[in-house]
């Protein structure tokens, strides 16, 4: 995970192509990514609050 010029975050992680719960979607372009729980928390310190 790691902060781009813009401000936005990316995410590597695996493509999850499983069903999505009800009222879940996915706009064009857009992936479902499943980042594991170690990772996060890591990069959590990384990640400013506003």
């Amino acid at each position: 995970m790691f902060q781009l010029i813009d401000g936005d975050y990316a995410v590597i992680g695996a493509v999850f192509d499983a069903a999505l719960p009800p009222g879940v979607t996915l706009g064009p372009g857009q992936r479902l990514v499943v980042v594991d729980r170690d990772t996060l928390v890591r990069a959590r310190r990384d990640i400013p609050d506003v």
